[in-house]
C-alpha cells in the first residue's frame, strides 16, 4: 500500500494519490509492514510518531519524499505580528496552547556531564530569523547588548594546547529572551537591523520531528526529507536520548538521503531509552555518572540488549549541520550499525552550552559498528567513541577543522582506525587501548592518556555479553603504515595519580612503551607479582612502516622509519567535490612497507579478540582509501600509489 501526504490534503481522506492525507503523522498511525508513505512538496510542522514497524529488512515501512520533490519536517512554528518595544527589540506574547505539554522555553538544557554554563541557564527553546538560529540572552539586560560573545566553552584541554579563544561576531548580535507564565509565553527578540514582521521568524515548539513514542518500532526507512528545528534535550549516555530524528530503542532502521539541521541538541539518535536510567547522577548525586552508566548497561542486558533485538541501523548519505550537541548520538542502541557517506559539519560551534557528550558523531558502546567514508568538519569533536567500542571500525573518513578529529575513550579494543585523512591541528585523542591505526594520514598532534580510576566493560567477540572489566592502561596499540605530517610543533607530558598524558606529532609519544618481546621480558622479570606488574610495566606497542615529516618523530624502537623534512596535504572543495592535494618527496613516493593483515595485528591483551569484521572474517587492508587494490608493492598512507611532487586526489563527492 502506498499512502500519499500533501499540504493540500485532508487527514479525513483515504490517503490515495487523488485524496492524500494532510499530515505525515496521520499516515504514521495506520501504515503497516510493507507500506510506503510518500510525502509531497511543502513544509510539515509536526511530530511524526510511527505506531507500527516493519517485520524484517525485506518487509519494512518506508517514509520517503515523493520523486523529485522536497518535503520539509519542522519542529517550529512561524510567529508574526511582533510588537516593537524600543531600539531594535520586539516582543510577541503567545498562548501556551501552541506548545501543548512541552514548552521548550520553560525546559532547560540539563543532565549528566553537562558542564557549562554554570552561572545561568540555557533553554531548549530557540528563535530563527530567516532560518538562522539566534542566541538566547542571559537576561533582559543582555538582550540589548550587541557585543560579540566570547566562546567560554572551548574544552580546557584544547585551550591549553592552542591558547586561543573564539568569538562569534557575526551571530551573537541577534538575541532572544523568553518569560513563561501560567497561560502565556512572551518572547523578546533583538533583531538588530531587521523588522521581524518583514522576515521569516520561527520558534521551535516540538521536542522531536520524527521519533516514535514507543520503543521497538523496527525496520523503518526515512529518506529524502529536510528536517529541522527540534527542541530536543541534552543526550548523555545515562539518560533518555531522543533526537530530532531517532529510532527509540529499536532495530533495523535506514536513515538516508536527508538534510538535518538546527537540532537544539542531537540531530539523529540511535541511543538508549529512559527505563535504564535518566540523569540520576545530576539529579541525586549519590554515585558517579560512571557508575550509573555501568548500571544502565546491565539494565539494558536484562531488557534484551542484543544483536537480535537492537541496532543494525544504516545511516547514510545524509547532510547534518548546525546542531548544538551532536550530529549522530547513541548509547547502546547503535550496535552492529553502519554510518557511511554522511556530511557532518558545524556541530557545537554555536557553543551556548558545553558538556562531555558532544561531537559530530558521539557513540557509546558501538560494538561492531562501522563508520565509513564520512566528511566531518568544523565540529567541537569530530568522531568520539566512548566505552565498549569493541569491534568498531573507523575507515576512509575525511576530517578537518575540528577541535579533535577522533577521540577513542576507555575502551579496550579491538578498534580499527584505517585509511582516514585527519587534518585538524589535533588529530587523535587516544584515551583507550588496543586500537589499530593503519594506513592513515595524520596532520595534527596525537594525545595518549591512561585512565586508571575507572574500569569499563569488554565483551565476548561480536556480542553484547560482558566478558570482563579493565582500567585503561594506555598502549597495546598498533601504528602501522601511516603518514605523519608533523605540521603542529607540540609535545607535552603530564602525570597525575590516576593518569599519564603525552602529546606529540608522531609515535614518540609511546616511547615509554616497549615492543612486544621487550615487554614480555619486562613482565617476566617482575616474577609472580600478579596484578601489580601490569600497572608498573607500560603495555606493548606494535609500530612499523610509518613516515614522519616536520615535527613528527618516530618511536624509539621503530626499525628504519622514513623521516622527511616536508610532506604537505591540503584539502579544497569545488561544487561539492573535495580534493586532497599532496606534495610528496621521492623518499616517500618510493617507500615500501609490509602489508597489514588481521593475523599480523594479533589480538589486544585485555580482550583477546581479533581485529576482524563483525562476521569473523579478516579485514581487507589491501584496498586503499578509494577502494583500489594495492598490488604487491604496499606504501604508507591511505592511498595505493603516490607520485613524487604535487598530485591531487578526489576524496569526496556529495
Amino acid at each position: 500500500m502506498i499512502y500519499h501526504v500533501s499540504i493540500d490534503g485532508n487527514d479525513r481522506a483515504c490517503g490515495s494519490s487523488e485524496f492524500p492525507f494532510r499530515t505525515i503523522n496521520r499516515a504514521a498511525q495506520i501504515a503497516q509492514a510493507g507500506d510506503t508513505v510518500q510525502v509531497h512538496d511543502g513544509v510539515y510542522r509536526e511530530w511524526v510518531d510511527p505506531q507500527n514497524g516493519g517485520l524484517n529488512d525485506a518487509c519494512r515501512i518506508v517514509y520517503e519524499a515523493a520523486p523529485n520533490e522536497h518535503p520539509i519536517i519542522k519542529g517550529s512554528e512561524v510567529v508574526t505580528d511582533w510588537e516593537h518595544v524600543k531600539s531594535s527589540v520586539w516582543k510577541k506574547e503567545l498562548s501556551n496552547s501552541i506548545f501543548g505539554e512541552w514548552n521548550p522555553y520553560s525546559e532547560t538544557i540539563n543532565g549528566d556531564w553537562l558542564v557549562l554554563p554554570d552561572t545561568y541557564q540555557v533553554h531548549l527553546g530557540d528563535v530563527y530569523i530567516n532560518g538562522v538560529s539566534m542566541y538566547e540572552a542571559n537576561s533582559m539586560d543582555d538582550l540589548y547588548t550587541a557585543a560579540p560573545r566570547e566562546s567560554m566553552f572551548l574544552h580546557p584541554q584544547n585551550a591549553a594546547i592552542f591558547e586561543e579563544k573564539i568569538l562569534h561576531p557575526e551571530q551573537t548580535v541577534y538575541r532572544w529572551f523568553a518569560k513563561v507564565e501560567e497561560t502565556t509565553t512572551t518572547i523578546w527578540g533583538n533583531f538588530q537591523e531587521f523588522d521581524p514582521n518583514r522576515e521569516l521568524i520561527e520558534i521551535n515548539v516540538r521536542k522531536c520531528c520524527f521519533y516514535p513514542s514507543k520503543i521497538g518500532i523496527n525496520y523503518i526507512t526515512v529518506r529524502g526529507f529536510e528536517i529541522a528545528h527540534a527542541a530536543c534535550p541534552f543526550t548523555p549516555p545515562t539518560a533518555d536520548q531522543p533526537g530530532m530524528l531517532g529510532v527509540h530503542w529499536s532495530r533495523g532502521w535506514i536513515i538516508e538521503n536527508n538534510c538535518l539541521h538546527d537540532a537544539k541538541c542531537s540531530a539523529i539518535s540511535i541511543g538508549k531509552e529512559e527505563s535504564t536510567g535518566h540523569n540520576l547522577y545530576s539529579r541525586y548525586d549519590r554515585k558517579p555518572g560512571y557508575q550509573y552508566q555501568m548500571e544502565a548497561m546491565f539494565l539494558a542486558l536484562q531488557a534484551g540488549w542484543s544483536k537480535e533485538k537492537i541496532g543494525s541501523h544504516i545511516i547514510r548519505n545524509n547532510v547534518i549541520h548546525d546542531c548544538g550537541q551532536n550530529g549522530i548520538v547513541g548509547h547502546l542502541g547503535g550496535i552492529f550499525s553502519r554510518i557511511e557517506h554522511n556530511h557532518i559539519y558545524n556541530i557545537s560551534t554555536k557553543q551556548e552550552y558545553w558538556g562531555h557528550e558532544i561531537g559530530g558523531i558521539k557513540l557509546h558502546a558501538p560494538i561492531d559498528t562501522v563508520i565509513e567514508n564520512n566528511l566531518v568538519h568544523n565540529c567541537s569533536f569530530g568522531i568520539w567513541l566512548d566505552w565498549e567500542a569493541q569491534g568498531s571500525r573507523i575507515t576512509r573518513n575525511i576530517m578537518f577543522d575540528n577541535n579533535y578529529d577522533l577521540k577513542v575513550e576507555v575502551t579496550h579494543g579491538p578498534c580499527t582506525v584505517d585509511h582516514n585523512v585527519f587534518l585538524s591541528p589535533s588529530a587523535i585523542d587516544n584515551t583507550a587501548q588496543g586500537t589499530a591505526f593503519v594506513h592513515n594520514l595524520f596532520g595534527g598532534v596525537l594525545r595518549l592518556k591512561t585512565v586508571l580510576d575507572r574500569a569499563t566493560p569488554y565483551h565476548f567477540p561480536h556480542s553484547t555479553q560482558v566478558a570482563g572489566y579493565s582500567v585503561t592502561f594506555g598502549g597495546d596499540d598498533r601504528l602501522m603504515n601511516n603518514l605523519f605530517l608533523g605540521e603542529v610543533d607540540f609535545s607535552r607530558q603530564n602525570s597525575g595519580y590516576y593518569w599519564l598524558e603525552f602529546i606529540g606529532g608522531g609515535t614518540d609519544i609511546y616511547d615509554r612503551h616497549s615492543p612486544y618481546e621487550e615487554y614480555r621480558a619486562l613482565i617476566k622479570a617482575e616474577g609472580n607479582t600478579d596484578n601489580a606488574k601490569y600497572f608498573k610495566i607500560p603495555q606493548a606497542v606494535w609500530i612499523d612502516g610509518n613516515v614522519y615529516a616536520g615535527h613528527a618523530k618516530p618511536h624509539r624502537s621503530e626499525t628504519n622509519p622514513i623521516c622527511v623534512e616536508k610532506l604537505s596535504a591540503r584539502l579544497t572543495e569545488e561544487n561539492g567535490t573535495w580534493s586532497l592535494t599532496l606534495t610528496v618527496p621521492s623518499k616517500v613516493s618510493n617507500a615500501v612497507c609490509q602489508p597489514v593483515t588481521t593475523a599480523r595485528l594479533t589480538a589486544p591483551r585485555i580482550t583477546e579478540a581479533l581485529f576482524e569484521n563483525s562476521d569473523g572474517s579478516p579485514i581487507d587492508f589491501g584496498t586503499d582509501f578509494s577502494y583500489r587494490q594495492r598490488g604487491e608493492t604496499v606504501i604508507p598512507g591511505p592511498f595505493a600509489k603516490l607520485l613524487e611532487g604535487k598530485q591531487t586526489v578526489v576524496v569526496w563527492r556529495e
